[in-house]
């Protein structure tokens, strides 16, 4: 017994003298902490507003009673994610799936890297064992071939004449349609395959449930096609003439800052699992810590990020006209009774046309509505938390639409109006922006200052 006391007094002493601390709780120190905007967004400071139709429901839906909400401050996309953008999101996806399997067909024939040919794309551990680090091979033996290094270190090649061999023909050859005559010699990737696959933490199922603590069980592998439907041109508008833009809208340079359509909800939802990665990705690579996860606005910080700042207003530049003091349109939307052309654009415009409202965010109000996180319940605004409330009801297929768009009428354009659509239904008049919190509180816009 003596000794244990004696031992237990040495290492206090021990750790005593040794300690910087001075014996004091100071806490863990971690790396110092600053706010980063992400590029192309804005932040919206937090605050409280009046949520829902100030003024008279004119067509009675009812659906959005005025209630005073608080929203924390977070970060907003300053545009609806634009064809450019949405198609990085498919091109990584394309470019994983083919560096995987030429890794996968290199493995099979005993390529390495130090081979020509498909061995350069081979699994990066397939050379000297030596350049694995020890986590690396215990990884590797404990949890299989999902912890293998694809190298990502040298390009891929799309152009068929400068394929290195046969094997590498064979591997691109299963990501395309099999060849036709109509294609003209030209092969199309066959999109069915572009397959996204990640895991998400259903934290409010783990709170339901009882369980609140991250459990393995309450994490869901989730794995869907991400190509967007460029039919909806022609599906969304019968015995109307749109194949053009089925065929050129997403595929198109022309189009490619104008907003991404044929996007449903779960494919928005992923496009935010994907920022999320690859942005995190950049930070580990460079020593920096994680960003705040991307993903879509719920109801309530889209409409007070579509207010810009102003209380009680009925569209994001104020309002109640659709007009300036110059007769131009402020939007692009259907006036005068189905003139599509009277706010000079047919379709969908770019994705910063118009002058943006007071929080720098462009087409709030217009040129395609957007997909919300929160699920659409007529009589949610009398249950929901009046601080940042949202309604998450997995049950309900029905998601909120927020902004009305080129083919909608002024009512849908006003930030209290409420509209929603299946979540698994992509439409010529739906797409999305996204958000990621601010973490910090020192960004507020209506704080008390006494």
């Amino acid at each position: 017994m003596k000794k244990i006391v004696f031992l237990t007094l040495a290492l206090a002493l021990f750790v005593g003298c040794g300690s910087k601390d001075k014996g004091e709780l100071i806490g863990v120190k971690g790396k110092r902490w600053h706010p980063e905007k992400p590029y192309g967004m804005s932040l919206i400071p937090g605050g409280a507003f009046i949520m829902g139709k100030s003024d008279d429901d004119i067509i009675d839906l009812q659906d959005a009673p005025t209630k005073t909400v608080t929203v924390r401050s977070f970060y907003m996309d300053e545009t609806e994610i634009t064809n450019s953008e949405y198609r990085q999101f498919v091109h990584w996806v394309r470019d994983s799936i083919i560096r995987l399997n030429l890794a996968e067909m290199a493995d099979l024939e005993g390529k390495t890297p130090d081979d020509e040919g498909i061995g350069e794309y081979a699994y990066a551990d397939s050379g000297d064992p030596d350049d694995l680090s020890p986590y690396e091979r215990y990884m590797i033996d404990t949890y299989g071939d999902e912890q293998r290094k694809i190298n990502r270190d040298i390009d891929l090649i799309f152009d068929k004449e400068d394929y290195p061999d046969e094997l590498y023909a064979e591997v691109m050859d299963q990501m395309y349609l099999p060849p036709s005559p109509e294609d003209r010699g030209e092969r199309k990737l066959d999109v069915s395959k572009l397959l996204f696959n990640y895991t998400y933490f259903d934290i409010e199922e783990a709170v339901n449930s009882g369980q609140s603590s991250p459990e393995r069980h309450w994490y869901y592998p989730e794995g869907l096609e991400i190509y967007p439907d460029t039919a909806v041109w022609t599906t969304d508008f019968e015995y109307s003439y749109n194949q053009t833009m089925s065929f050129e809208y997403y595929n198109s340079d022309a189009f490619a800052d104008y907003p991404v359509v044929g996007i449903n909800w779960h494919q928005a939802v992923a496009f935010c699992q994907w920022r999320t990665i690859y942005k995190n990705g950049y930070q580990k690579s460079k020593g920096k810590q994680k960003t705040s996860t991307f993903r879509l606005p719920s109801e309530a910080e889209w409409e007070y990020a579509a207010r810009g700042g102003l209380e009680g207003a009925m569209f994001p530049w104020g309002g109640p006209y659709a007009k300036n003091d110059r007769g131009c349109f402020l939007a692009n939307f259907k006036p005068l009774r189905g003139n599509y052309a009277a706010d000079q654009a047919l379709y969908t415009v770019e994705a910063d046309a118009y002058e943006p409202n007071g929080y720098n965010l462009y087409n709030m109000a217009g040129n395609v509505s957007e997909w919300v996180n929160s699920h659409y319940d007529d009589a949610s605004y009398d249950y929901t938390a009046s601080f940042n409330p949202n309604v998450n009801d997995e049950l309900n297929d029905r998601k909120v639409i927020r902004g009305g768009s080129w083919k909608d009428v002024k009512y849908f354009l006003q930030v209290s109006s409420r509209d929603y659509e299946d979540a698994y239904t992509p439409r010529s008049y739906i797409g999305f922006r996204t958000v990621q919190d601010y973490l910090g509180t020192d960004a507020t816009a209506n704080a008390a200052t006494n």
